[in-house]
């Protein structure tokens, strides 16, 4: 029989967190993925709160969580828990070699691609974007043959946000790799692991350099941690900043490794092609999940269960008839706004949140499923991340905070 004392199912931000949570406290742990994980496709910033439910910008997410609806799960997961997530968040992130920006307190701005400057908790040193106010020379950096990152378009956007650049440049790096076909940003971020590629990178933009210079240029500085942006700005004696992309997302990718190397280092059980059917309950307690690879059935068992299979978004929670939506694994309740009318707005991205996206599971304060009376479905099964019910992570910004927060209280209770 395999038993551990934890089993986490889902392997996106939520989940490895929790799962990594749970090991640091000693925690015998087995994690069970089905797939590659959501965060490839989102730029590894931690967002806990940008907007409110009326699309009012929020300048402190401390100040903000205590206003929002009372069903919102940051409520369930306390703002004592959110602030001691995100310590553990940035000491991890430091311990591993990329660490992150931030605080609860106050938003940062990292630029975009497309140039605007978007409010994030969190972000990775090398996309911070607190030092383009005070730069007088800004340069923008294309890739020829890339076609995810158009510099012209956002040097010409970017200059409302940073008025106070004397001078604007758009400048083309040749990297020598096209081989047929069109560039991925993830191509150069590799080339630009080797001395190589740092060299060349370094040699085209020289000219441009100087102390109140910043480049902009999209996720390419390595594959992994921040040594190699850390080098190229010391090569170029300039401030350099990474912007958010188009999928994949570089900086994901580098958390995503960076979160897998502090499970490994933890011992933790990483079971990768597996899909999780169903769950072996008595009463309020499950005992079990069965599971399966290739074409045979097995059976973990554990004291505890995290669920964090992302919701809609990550197949955990699917609706193949109208106001039917089901959780996958555990049949739980999932709540949802009721009525054609409240199942959307007429205009996708508009100034109130969207039905559908705050379909989810509602909790207890121990993030434990309850049914629509309130009543706790089962003591010992946890729902963190995209799972979870009552906000709309697009609208307010809070998509990697709720993550963050609500897996690592899931590994604390």
């Amino acid at each position: 029989m395999i038993h551990s004392d934890t089993v986490v199912i889902g392997r996106g931000l939520a989940g490895l967190v929790s799962a990594l949570a749970s090991a640091k406290k000693g925690r015998k742990v087995t994690l069970l993925s089905g797939g590659s994980g959501s965060l490839s496709l989102n730029s590894g910033t931690i967002d806990v709160l940008g907007y409110d439910d009326t699309r009012r910008f929020i300048p402190s997410p401390k100040a903000g969580i205590p206003q929002l609806p009372s069903a919102h799960p940051y409520h369930k997961i306390g703002l004592e828990t959110v602030e001691e997530s995100i310590r553990f968040f940035l000491d991890v992130t430091k311990e591993y070699g990329l660490p992150y920006h931030g605080s609860l307190d106050r938003q940062l701005r990292v630029p975009t691609g497309v140039g605007t400057m978007k409010p994030t908790c969190l972000a990775p040193a090398s996309m911070d974007g607190s030092c383009l106010t005070r730069m007088k020379k800004i340069v923008v950096v294309g890739i020829a043959g890339c076609k995810d990152f158009y510099a012209d378009i956002m040097a010409e956007n970017i200059r409302k946000f940073l008025p106070q650049a004397e001078q604007w440049e758009v400048a083309e790096i040749q990297t020598g790799l096209t081989g047929g076909r069109d560039l991925m940003i993830l191509d150069v971020a590799r080339w630009l692991d080797t001395e190589e590629g740092r060299a060349q990178f370094t040699k085209q933009l020289k000219s441009y350099a100087g102390a109140d210079t910043a480049f902009l240029v999209p996720q390419i500085l390595g594959t992994e941690k921040a040594a190699c942006a850390e080098d190229i700005r010391n090569r170029l004696a300039s401030e350099v900043i990474e912007t958010t992309c188009l999928p994949p997302s570089v900086n994901g990718l580098r958390l995503q490794k960076l979160l897998l190397t502090a499970l490994r280092d933890r011992n933790v059980d990483i079971i990768e092609d597996t899909r999780v059917l169903r769950g072996i309950c008595e009463g309020t307690v499950c005992k079990a999940v069965v599971t399966q690879a290739s074409a045979r059935e097995k059976t973990y068992y554990a004291d505890k269960f995290i669920l964090a299979t992302g919701g809609f978004y990550g197949g955990g929670i699917a609706m193949r008839e109208f106001e039917q939506p089901k959780e996958m694994i555990f049949d739980l309740p999932v709540w949802f706004p009721s009525g054609e009318e409240n199942w959307s707005n007429e205009q996708l991205f508009s100034d109130r949140p969207q039905g559908y996206a705050m379909t989810g599971i509602l909790t207890d304060d121990a993030l434990c499923p309850v049914d629509g009376s309130g009543k706790r479905v089962f003591d010992n099964v946890h729902v963190v991340g995209r799972n979870l019910g009552g906000y709309d992570f697009c609208l307010e910004h809070s998509g990697n905070g709720v993550a963050l927060a609500s897996a690592y209280k899931a590994a604390c209770v």
